[in-house]
This record gives C-alpha cells, structure tokens and sequence, in this order.
C-alpha cells in the first residue's frame, strides 16, 4: 500500500500553511511588548487592555457589527423573495433582465458600483434633500445591494432542488401561498437562508472599498480604520484585535462543526423501537 503523499496533497498543504502561517505571526506579535512590530520585547497582553482605551477603534468595531447585521438581515430578505421568483415563477415579462439585474453586482467591479451609489446619493441629496449627509445608512444601503446577489445565488440554489409536492399537497389541502411559504418553504430553505445570511454578514463586515465611496465623517468602518492605520505603520492594536477577530471566528466555526455534529450522531442514532427490536 502506498502511504506516499500525492502531489495534490503537497500543495495542499503548501496552500494551507501560505494562509495560515502569516495568521499565526499576526497572533504571536499580537503579543510583543514592543511597540515596534518588528522587534520582538517579550510577552505581554498590554495591547488587549489598551483596546478598550482605544475608543475610535472600538467605535469602529461596534458600527461595523451593526451595519453588518442590518445589511444581512435585509439581504436575506430581498434576496429570498428574488430566488423563490427566479426559480419558481418561470414565465414573465423582463425575467432575462430581473435575473440579470440581481446577479449582476456579483461580476460588477466595487470601484464601479462604489462610484455609481456615491453619484446617486449626492444627486438624490440635490433633489430631495435626502440623505442629508452620507453615513452608516448610506453604508448600509450599498452593502445591502451587493449582499443581496449573494443571498439569492445560495438560496436559489436549495430551492431548485425542493421537492415541489410537499407545497402542492399543502396547498391542495386548503393552505394559501403565503402560508405555505412560510410554514413549508422557508423551514425546508432554513440552512441556505442562515448561510446566506452569515455570507452577507460577512461580506459588509469586510468591505473596504464601497465603504469608502458612501460613508462620512463619523461614520468609519474597521476595515477603514484599518486600512488608514496601516497606512502609516502597522500598530500593535491593530494586530489585537485582528486576533480577536480570529477567535471569535474560530470559536463560532468550532460551535457550529459541534452543533453539525451532534444533529449528524442523533439521525443516525437508532429509535428505540429499532434498538428493541
């Protein structure tokens, strides 16, 4: 038997160390005493306290978790209603130019679109006064309209593989449409819609470059923050709290493989009519 590792497997493991490794250095200086990054002085948590002294960074934190969860939450909205219409109303006027319309900030580059949103708030602002001045709801209106493509694609793709007779049966049996919607559809899409709205969430939290377009003063995002501090050196603080990034991720992915697997081991756990028997 060969136990000999494959090419394939070899670069996978070079990929996997080319993203990880940098990951591991950026948690380990997040603890250098020094404020040189470069220069190792020892171990120290003097930059984790320091982040709770640092209040434009944590303002930054708290209002890009905020703007992340509005834009996720309408995201799965919109974006549900336009996979169950792409992929269950199969016929209608414009359908080529709506499904168009929906993926298309998928392929759009940000820079365009960024562009496109800030002309439109500066035109709507000249004609009807509104938004006064751009901020986290300008932020989140732009976020909301790229994360919503996202949320359509995952959830069309579950909804063209649902067994369609099981809405049928309902609605032969009395149940109107937006009954059989929410009480049939919307629980047999659950995992598409909760993934959706993780990949939207996770999207506006990252995004740079529409932020920059839409947003006004006091209205700074962390990747903003970020990217305007590294601009001038990277900080230790901003090596804190990427490792605190890094952890809460790790423990909710952690969470998740555990929730995955504990529902895995009781489908296949025998009934105890079975174990009987």
């Amino acid at each position: 038997m060969n136990t000999r590792p494959t090419f394939s497997v070899f670069m996978l493991w070079v990929g996997l160390a080319f993203i990880y490794i940098p990951m591991i250095i950026l948690v380990i200086y997040s603890f250098n005493a020094s404020r040189l990054v470069t220069v190792w002085g020892g171990w120290s948590v003097h930059w984790y306290v320091g982040l709770l002294d640092n209040t434009q960074l944590m303002s930054a934190v708290k209002r890009s978790l905020q703007i992340a969860f509005f834009t996720a939450t309408a995201a799965v909205a919109l974006g549900t209603l336009a996979a169950f219409v792409m992929t269950r109303i199969k016929r209608f006027r414009g359908r080529t130019l709506f499904s168009g319309l929906v993926t298309a900030p998928l392929v759009m580059p940000e820079v365009i679109t960024g562009l496109s949103l800030l002309l439109l708030f500066v035109a709507m602002a000249e004609a009807v006064g509104w938004p006064a001045e751009r901020g986290m709801m300008t932020i989140w209106i732009a976020h909301t309209t790229f994360a919503t493509s996202y949320v359509a694609i995952v959830v069309s793709g579950r909804l063209g593989e649902l067994d369609q007779s099981i809405e049928e049966a309902a609605m032969d049996l009395g149940s109107p449409p937006w009954k059989t919607f929410l009480l049939i559809t919307v629980p047999m899409i659950a995992p598409s819609i909760a993934a959706g709205w993780l990949l939207a969430f996770t999207l506006s939290l990252d995004d740079l470059v529409l932020a920059s377009f839409v947003s006004g003063p006091g209205a700074t995002t962390l990747p903003m923050e970020v990217f305007s501090s590294v601009r001038l050196g990277v900080k230790p603080e901003i090596n804190a709290i990427a490792s605190v990034i890094l952890l809460a991720v790790s423990l909710f992915t952690l969470l998740a493989w555990f929730i995955a697997r504990s529902a895995d081991k009781r489908a296949r756990a025998p009934a105890p009519d079975d174990a009987a028997t």
